[in-house]
This record gives structure tokens, C-alpha cells and sequence, in this order.
């Protein structure tokens, strides 16, 4: 098992919007959030804050309901959160990317009070707000926001006086089985995850963080938490532009960059299609990735790209998300997710139900302050995931060696083939190799009393790559049983907002082409 250094819950704010308080009497004019089209200092944060609470309470929203935020990253969207957690309402943050009918099947699971739209930040948003006839207005001094009619049949939570039993935000995540569950995150969870990431990173005043990962995604509201934490700056992005990117490295002073594989694959492709001949980092001091496995060869080429070590990391909803990173002052060549993070414990539990050793694989189950309240209105599903211990099962592969973590994959994604445990990732690792391939997926078909391996690949345009030239590719690195049956090509693999790959999407479509 696996302890890390205990890191003390003193000094912790109760609630969420109380992070910027100290840094509003100490610094008030620092800025503290910057998006395309405004600028607030923590000064003028606090009063919009303020405002915008007094507001919501107008239009009826009380503690303990259910507030929905359809919102790209924004000022607009951390005004909303951050009011929401003054008036003690659970804040949902829904990605405006979303099917009609994924908003709609959130709406109608949380009981949401009233919907909030931030028209002006985006078209989808503009959409979804003409669905619900919610007319756009002004919130306080945020200016063009649908506001959805009141539900007044919806009843409130109770509030709790402790920060880490008060919800903070409700996040829906699909997972692996297509159906939403609503994540339970407390204020504590919140702030303690933010906290132990910050520390690491040894951020400080000065920093610029760049958030182009999605608020409606745990690691955005992170990313937003931890930098207001320190009295730093928070660039946000609406929508991730690689040119973009470049320009804030260039011009804006930014200091650290989180991101998916993609988001670094999508900056060197276009550096080259530019014809740049050397990208400027300018203020850039770290840059870290997480969200999917992370291909050693992109690794190598962002790192040699940018100066940096590209730092791996490893976090899940349900867990706020931080449970490890790669830490700045010890950098790894590998496809290690670093040591887990202060005041968490972690244990791989083998399929006997006891820890394994040291090295072997199995399932990682994790306990500490960052572990979510529940599931919301799914006490069956909470009691699977969470023990009476307080241990929380990720569902995912690892092995520790030493105090390194290692993710193999997810539980349900292992392929047993013949009687052998076969562990996609090492797979899609052994394809990424390959110079065509951009990204790719395996998973398991049932065949009659065994399980085939299937990979789904897209390749950079114009590739004249071959299904077999990359069978080719692999079968030298691969023992028998690990070479996928097929691998298809496809254009583009289906991808959440934040690059994540939708394995049970491409699982779903060899059922049905069976």
C-alpha cells in the first residue's frame, strides 16, 4: 500500500469562493481572470462575485438547488460557479458541445433550479438557450445570458455546515456505460485537490495559467481553483486554437499549459503546416498532460519542441481529480504518472481481493480527503464504488513500482484472449510508433468462447498507410495473442470535448456490425 506524506486539512477555506478572499485584501489589483474579451482584477472578481449571487437569489435560486451552467470557459462561467458557491447551490457545469439530449437527460436527473446559457461566449450555447426559450439578459453585470424558466416543483438539498459534506458541484461523466452519473464533489474535495497540485507545481503569484481544458470537466474547475488559490492569473480559453496558443506563449506571459495528448499533437501539427521554424515558449515553465495515455514519441518531440519536460499525470472525476503527477523536479522518460499525491493513500488490490506486491498489476482503489461525497441519487452505484473503508475503486489497471504509478488501463477495457490478460494500452502504445498514426483504440470483440483484439486507428491526412502495413508494423513487438485480429481505419475516433476517446462508442459498433 501506498502512503503519501500526510498533508494537513488546516488553512483550507470552507467553501470554494472563499479562495480568492485573502488575495482580494492583499493584492487587489492583480488580474485574475482574463478571457477574449474582458479582464477582472481580484478586486473587481470579488465585487462581480457579489453582484452576481444577489442576482441569482433574485431569480430564485436558493441554497441547496441544483444551478445548471451551459457554458464554454469564460469570465461569465466563473462568475456563475463562484456566485453559486456563495449562495451554497450545487453548480453544474454542462459543456454547450452537448447533444440536445445530454443536457436535457442532466437537467432532468439533477432537478436543476434554473438553466444558465452564456449566449454571447458561444453559438452552441446561443442554441441551447433558444431550446429551453430561456430569453438572454443580464445576470448582475454579466451581460447576454439565457436564463431557462424556474422549476419550482424542484425541492432544495440540505445545506451542511462543513465544507467537506457541502456540495460544491455536480459533474456528470458517462464513463464507460454511456449513462450519466452525477458526481458529488464537496468544497474540501475541490480544495484539497487544487491545493496538493499547486504545491507540486510550486506555483505562485506570478504564474499565468493557461485553461483551455473545459470547466464542465474536472480538471478546468481545478485549473481555476488552484490559480485563484495562489492570487495568480487564470487565462481562459473557450475553445482550444493551436495559433491561438502560440500567440499567448509568444505575447501573453503564460507560465504553465495543461493539456490532453491531443492538444500537444494538434501544436506540433500545426507549427509544421505553418512552417514555423522553432515554436516560443516565452514565460513557459511547465507543461504537464493527462486524460489518456500518453505516447512516449510525442512525449519525446513536444519536450525537444518546447524545452520542458512534458509531465504526466493521472486523475479521475471522482476523485477531484489529482491522485498523481510527474513532478517538476523529477522528470520521467517513461509513461509513468508520478507519485501519488500528499495525504492520499492507494493500494492495487489483485482478483483474490488482496493488495498484490510491489510491480505485479491490479486494480487501483484509492482513499483521501479528494474522494467524492457519491454519486448523486444513486446510493446502489456509490456503495460499489466507495467501501465502508472509505476506499474508492478507480476501475482501472496499475502497478506501483517503488512509489511510481503506472495506469495499464481500464478494468473493464482488459481483453482476456486465450486465457491471457491482454492490456490495450500496451497496444496502442506499440501502434503509436508508427509515423502515419495521429491516434488509436483497442478493445475486445467476443468470439465464440474466447475475445479478439480490434484496433481503431486514424491516420495523419493524406497517409496511403494500410491496415496491413501497420499489422506489419507491430507484429515484430507484439507476442501472438497481443496482435490485433483487425484494425480499421478510420477518419476521426469519436472523442469527448477534452480528447478523451470513446472506447465504448467503438466497442458498441463491432457489437452491432456482428
Amino acid at each position: 500500500m501506498q502512503t503519501a506524506a500526510v498533508e494537513h486539512l488546516e488553512g483550507l477555506p470552507n467553501r470554494l469562493h472563499e479562495v480568492m478572499d485573502r488575495h482580494v485584501g492583499a493584492t487587489p489589483d492583480r488580474l485574475a481572470l482574463i478571457d477574449d474579451k474582458a479582464r477582472l482584477t481580484y478586486r473587481e472578481l470579488d465585487r462581480a462575485v457579489s453582484t452576481v449571487a444577489a442576482a441569482l437569489q433574485a431569480l430564485g435560486i436558493r441554497a441547496g438547488d441544483r444551478m445548471m451552467i451551459v457554458s464554454e470557459n469564460s469570465i461569465a462561467l466563473a462568475c456563475l460557479l463562484l456566485a453559486a458557491s456563495r449562495l451554497d447551490a450545487w453548480a453544474i457545469v454542462v459543456n454547450p458541445r452537448l447533444s440536445p439530449r445530454e443536457v436535457d437527460q442532466i437537467r432532468d436527473h439533477s432537478g436543476a433550479r434554473r438553466a444558465f446559457f452564456t449566449a454571447d461566449v458561444s453559438q452552441e450555447a446561443a442554441a441551447h438557450a433558444r431550446r429551453y426559450d430561456a430569453p438572454v439578459r443580464d445576470v448582475g453585470p454579466l451581460h447576454g445570458i439565457g436564463v431557462s424558466r424556474l422549476n419550482e416543483a424542484t425541492p432544495a438539498e440540505p445545506v451542511e455546515a462543513e465544507g467537506a459534506r457541502q456540495v460544491a458541484v455536480l459533474i456528470y461523466t458517462s464513463g464507460t456505460t454511456g449513462t450519466p452519473k452525477g458526481v458529488m464533489l464537496t468544497h474540501r474535495n475541490l480544495l484539497f485537490s487544487a491545493r496538493g497540485t499547486a504545491a507540486w507545481r510550486k506555483m505562485t503569484a506570478d504564474d499565468v495559467q493557461y485553461c483551455v481544458l473545459p470547466i464542465s470537466h474536472i480538471v478546468g474547475i481545478s485549473l481555476l481553483t488552484m490559480t485563484l488559490m495562489v492570487g495568480a492569473t487564470v487565462r481562459l480559453v473557450t475553445k482550444y486554437d493551436p495559433a491561438a496558443l502560440v500567440k499567448a506563449m509568444a505575447e501573453e506571459g503564460i507560465t504553465i499549459l495543461n493539456g490532453v495528448p491531443a492538444t500537444y499533437q494538434r501544436l506540433l501539427e500545426y507549427r509544421r503546416n505553418a512552417g514555423l521554424p522553432q515554436l516560443d515558449r516565452g514565460r513557459l515553465r511547465v507543461i504537464s498532460v493527462a486524460g489518456a495515455p500518453l505516447d512516449l514519441e510525442l512525449k519525446s518531440r513536444v519536450e525537444q519542441e518546447l524545452g520542458l519536460p512534458l509531465l504526466n499525470g493521472y486523475g479521475i472525476t471522482e476523485c477531484s481529480p489529482g491522485i498523481s503527477g510527474v513532478r517538476p523536479d523529477a522528470p520521467r522518460a517513461d509513461h509513468a504518472v508520478g507519485s501519488i499525491l500528499p495525504g492520499l493513500e492507494a493500494k492495487v488490490i489483485g482478483r483474490d481481493g488482496k493488495v498484490v506486491a510491489s510491480g505485479e498489476v491490479g486494480e487501483l482503489h484509492v482513499r483521501g480527503p479528494n474522494v467524492m461525497r457519491g454519486y448523486y441519487r444513486a446510493p446502489d452505484l456509490t456503495a460499489k464504488a466507495i467501501d465502508p473503508d472509505g476506499w474508492f475503486n478507480t476501475g482501472d489497471l496499475a502497478r506501483f513500482d517503488r512509489d511510481c504509478l503506472y495506469i495499464v488501463g481500464r478494468t473493464k477495457e482488459m481483453i482476456i484472449r486465450s486465457g491471457f490478460n491482454v492490456y490495450p494500452a500496451e497496444i496502442e502504445a506499440v501502434l503509436s510508433t508508427h509515423d502515419a498514426v495521429v491516434q488509436c483504440a483497442v478493445v475486445g470483440r467476443q468470439v465464440e468462447g474466447n475475445e479478439e483484439v480490434v484496433a481503431f486507428v486514424q491516420l495523419i491526412k493524406g497517409s496511403n498507410t494500410t491496415a496491413q502495413d501497420l499489422l506489419a508494423h507491430v507484429s515484430p513487438q507484439l507476442t501472438s495473442y497481443k496482435r490485433p485480429s483487425e484494425i480499421i481505419l478510420l477518419d476521426a475516433l469519436p472523442a469527448t470535448s477534452t480528447g478523451k476517446i470513446l472506447k465504448h462508442k467503438l466497442a458498441e459498433s463491432l457489437r452491432s456490425a456482428g
